[in-house]
């Protein structure tokens, strides 16, 4: 059957883009995109003397290794296993911070990081001896507190991690009397897809409650969430603040974005299986929200795709599913200009972060493939498929 392409491609670097030369579901991430998203945080760096690290978490396409490194000083992982891929595929600084740490992993994760961050007094007391030891054998390891400065600048509670209650960070009273001997650093977390003003004012908090602790720092971490690359940042404000804060305490300042690194630079090319009519017109995909878009569920949010509309707006609403048998696989309403039809191809844009690395086999739904787009030499790459054997292995 000839695929039908709805609507036009002009996401940006994909208004060349033939969304019939792939096979779906299918990732497809613009190298030039990446490319110039890491030279706005080169350029942060350059003038506020900033360290930035890739946040893993959000974005792990280890392929494009190479040219984030070109850029960047080095990843922050979560885990072992992102410490792990950062050491071994991206040859920069690893700083690993975990909300808890398990003991048979620890000496390695410390082997493999440079800054190793602790989220709890109890569990920096009882690492403590072992964490000396480690400084006494490597000239470049340090380890730091993550710091719960109560200030909440999180729109979404399921990421807010200063929200009352939150298992993420110390709160300054925990802190007293405590021996941060084999302590260098903090580090904080606020942001959720955030401009620089938030940052500004959870700075102000940080300085007001923490302040007779960073004289005594030599490094602090900003933590992610930090939307540097989105149009409209103000980059020259976070500039000025980075360089101010690293002058009045005499601290290296690192801060790490995840979503800044690949945001606006990848899609995810579906194409319509079925569609039916039950109260409202239905369409379903090969994509699920489920097991290829989590955060659509998580979030939640509604995905943007190329050339549609809102519900009503143009003259074919219909309602996108997913081809699992859960429910509430649903993607959302959107309007086309014409009617979809089994073969019709859509574009979900913004489709580089929080995909990939959250995904799921659920059902036995193969994982989309992974592809790299050259906007300017208008080539694709496959990087990487998906089969049964991707499917078995996780069971």
């Amino acid at each position: 059957m000839d695929k039908v392409l709805m609507g036009n491609t002009g996401y940006p670097g994909f208004e060349n883009f033939d969304k019939s030369t792939v096979q779906t579901p299918c990732y497809v991430v613009d190298e030039c995109r990446v490319e110039h998203n890491l030279k706005i945080l080169h350029h942060v760096q350059k003038a506020s003397g900033a360290k930035v690290l890739l946040a893993l978490k959000a974005f792990s396409m280890y392929s494009l290794a190479p040219l984030v490194m070109r850029y960047l000083h080095g990843v922050c992982a979560s885990g072992i296993n992102e410490a792990r891929l950062g050491r071994e595929e991206y040859q920069g600084e690893v700083h690993t911070y975990c909300a808890a740490f398990r003991p048979h992993e620890f000496d390695d994760i410390v082997a493999l990081s440079n800054h190793v961050i602790f989220n709890s007094v109890s569990e920096w007391q009882r690492y403590q001896a072992r964490a000396l030891e480690h400084l006494d054998a490597r000239a470049n390891l340090a380890f730091g507190l993550r710091i719960n400065p109560q200030h909440s600048e999180g729109e979404t509670p399921m990421y807010d991690p200063c929200a009352p209650c939150s298992r993420m960070g110390i709160p300054l009273a925990s802190l007293d009397g405590v021996d941060l001997t084999g302590i260098s650093g903090l580090h904080f977390h606020t942001l959720c897809e955030q401009d620089f003003a938030p940052l500004a004012r959870t700075l102000d908090a940080v300085e007001e409650k923490f302040g007779h602790l960073l004289t005594k720092m030599r490094w602090i971490n900003f933590g992610g969430g930090h939307h540097i690359t989105r149009e409209g940042y103000n980059v020259e404000g976070l500039i000025e603040r980075v360089k101010l804060f690293s002058e009045t305490y005499g601290v290296q300042v690192y801060i790490e974005p995840g979503e800044a690194i690949a945001l606006n630079a990848g899609v995810l090319i579906t194409e319509v299986l079925d569609t039916l009519h039950n109260t409202m017109d239905l369409a379903i995909t090969d994509t699920s929200a489920t097991c290829h878009m989590p955060d659509v569920l998580e979030m939640p949010y509604r995905p943007r795709i190329t050339g549609a509309g809102e519900p009503g707006e143009k003259p074919h609403t219909y309602r996108l599913g997913g081809p699992s048998c859960l429910a509430g696989d649903v993607i959302g309403d959107y309007s086309f200009d014409e009617p979809l039809q089994p073969g019709s191809r859509l574009q979900f844009e913004d489709m580089a972060i929080y995909t990939m690395v959250k995904n799921t086999t659920f059902n036995g739904i193969n994982l989309p493939d992974i592809m790299v787009w050259n906007s300017e030499t208008q080539s694709l790459r496959l990087v990487k498929s998906f089969g049964y054997e991707d499917f078995k292995r996780r069971l």
